[in-house]
């Protein structure tokens, strides 16, 4: 097939294929901000003063600035995800004539791909340009004259060009994947039902993951690349049980909702889950592993603030200052922390756009469905009502399992902040010479230990603030619920 016929195929298609390359490209604008942003911070060289925050400024702290931005990337490719699988049917019925005309299902799927390719490309760009708009519009100096972002270094062309490259290749990828399931053939779609419901195997992974995370703490002293990749793979782990664990959650919530529900709404909503258990892990994904993230964030914080509590009060057993303190730096480390929970936050609404945008295609794409339940007489109401169902009944105990693990993490870390010993050696004269051993001496005479709390408050504001994010997204899909019961949509073709 000629890249000329192959683009034009691609391209090709109705009002809503247009739309989900719209959202695709605008998805991919956003990664693409963010990972130029991420290489910036990258490029900055030695020590620079030139910047107001610490953050920047250290060479050794860039490096966690460019990983909590490559990390806040994900949501928005999570969302292209997202948007490559709006308006799935009339897609498959596209491709379903494509192949009919002559088609190989290779070239069905290299089309497919295509297209997610054209627009993540097209958005990619797009993104660049509103980088460099950015860098213009942000450059601001404090009364000092320093630089509060670097808004003076652009990272070198190649990696310019790998950014702008590779999210159009992540894109195409995912798509692919999302074709991998489905045969093509001239005469339709065939797709591989699953017939039986999921496993509580995701939880074998959240254990694993916490136990990995608190493998450094068994082995004792580890190298920094080799511990830090330990954590890293727990905290993965942890995340990816928490993202599969849904489709078990929603099954075991609808076979509940179909044996002791007592409205229609909710037996219509236990069917859905019962149907396709796994359609939460897809929607929340991003969603959960924000909130696993922002617990852990929060439960560190917790930690870090516990610890300058001890310093404070060692410093004020020991009579004053005894230089073990550090809490003229307390507003910076938790003023990091905050930073991160901003993050957070956005990747959270990244990804409760990506829910709205799954939630409208699931409902559009069921439109003759609820049509047709209208026409014979279920009220609009109920299907409403199922909608929210189906939503918001696996999103709670998801939201409980990812907080508890993200806290769990957290709480490996370290339950207690513990400030001097009660003893310590000193090497006399005698132990100089080698005639001696060191002399225990008491200083001070008590050590100080203070117990991590639980932040509950802010916990319960994460966990609330995901909640009614996903109150907010189900609200705008009951808008597209009323257009799609309307009795017009019975028609064929």
């Amino acid at each position: 097939m000629r890249p000329a016929t192959l683009l034009r195929l691609a391209v090709a298609g109705n009002r809503t294929d247009r739309l989900r390359t719209v959202l695709t490209a605008l998805s991919a604008a956003l990664a693409a901000v963010t990972l130029l942003a991420a290489a910036t911070v990258v490029a900055i060289q030695g020590e620079a003063e030139r910047y107001s925050s610490a953050l920047l400024a250290e060479s050794g702290l860039r490096p966690g600035v460019a990983t909590a931005l490559m990390l806040l990337a994900m949501p928005a490719l999570a969302l292209a995800g997202q948007c490559i699988r709006l308006g799935a049917p009339a897609r498959d019925r596209r491709l379903a004539a494509i192949r009919l005309a002559g088609a190989t299902p290779g070239q069905t799927v290299l089309i497919a791909g295509a297209e997610t390719i054209a627009a993540a490309l097209l958005g990619s760009i797009a993104g660049f340009g509103g980088f460099l708009l950015l860098r213009e519009i942000l450059e601001r100096r404090d009364a000092e004259g320093m630089l509060l972002l670097p808004t003076d270094v652009l990272p070198p062309p190649v990696p310019i060009a790998v950014v702008l490259l590779t999210v159009p290749v992540i894109a195409g990828l995912v798509g692919t994947v999302l074709l991998r399931r489905v045969v093509i053939s001239p005469l339709g779609v065939v797709r591989r039902i699953r017939t039986r419901g999921p496993l509580p195997w995701p939880g074998v992974l959240i254990v694993a993951g916490l136990l990995l995370f608190a493998l450094p703490r068994w082995l004792g002293s580890i190298g920094g690349t080799v511990l830090t990749t330990i954590l890293s793979a727990g905290v993965a782990l942890t995340m990816l049980g928490v993202v599969l664990g849904t489709g078990w959650i929603g099954h075991t919530t609808g076979r509940l909702l179909r044996r002791f529900g007592t409205r229609p709404a909710m037996l219509l909503a236990g069917r859905r889950l019962t149907g396709d258990p796994w359609s939460g892990s897809r929607t929340l994904a991003a969603l959960l592993a924000g909130v696993v993230a922002g617990a852990i964030a929060l439960g560190y914080r917790a930690k870090v603030q516990t610890d300058f509590r001890a310093v404070e009060l060692y410093n004020q057993a020991a009579g004053g200052d005894s230089g073990a303190g550090f809490a003229a730096d307390e507003g910076f480390y938790v003023g990091a922390i905050d930073l991160v929970m901003v993050a957070v936050g956005v990747g959270m609404t990244v990804a409760a756009a990506g829910v709205l945008v799954t939630l409208a295609e699931s409902i559009v794409a069921r439109r003759r469905a609820y049509a047709a339940m209208t026409a014979v007489g279920v009220p609009r109401l109920t299907l409403s009502e199922a909608v929210l169902w189906h939503t918001l009944t696996p999103l709670v105990p998801a939201l409980l399992l990812a907080l508890g693990s993200g806290l769990g993490i957290a709480r490996l870390m370290g339950t207690e902040a513990t400030v001097g010993n009660s003893s310590t050696y000193i090497c006399d004269a005698a132990c100089q010479a080698g005639t001696g051993e060191p002399v225990e001496v008491l200083n001070p005479p008590h050590a100080v230990t203070v117990a991590v709390p639980v932040p509950v408050e802010t916990l319960a504001l994460l966990g609330g603030g995901a909640f009614l994010a996903m109150v907010i997204v189900a609200g705008f899909g009951l808008l597209v619920l009323r257009s799609s019961t309307d009795l017009e949509e019975l028609r064929a073709g």
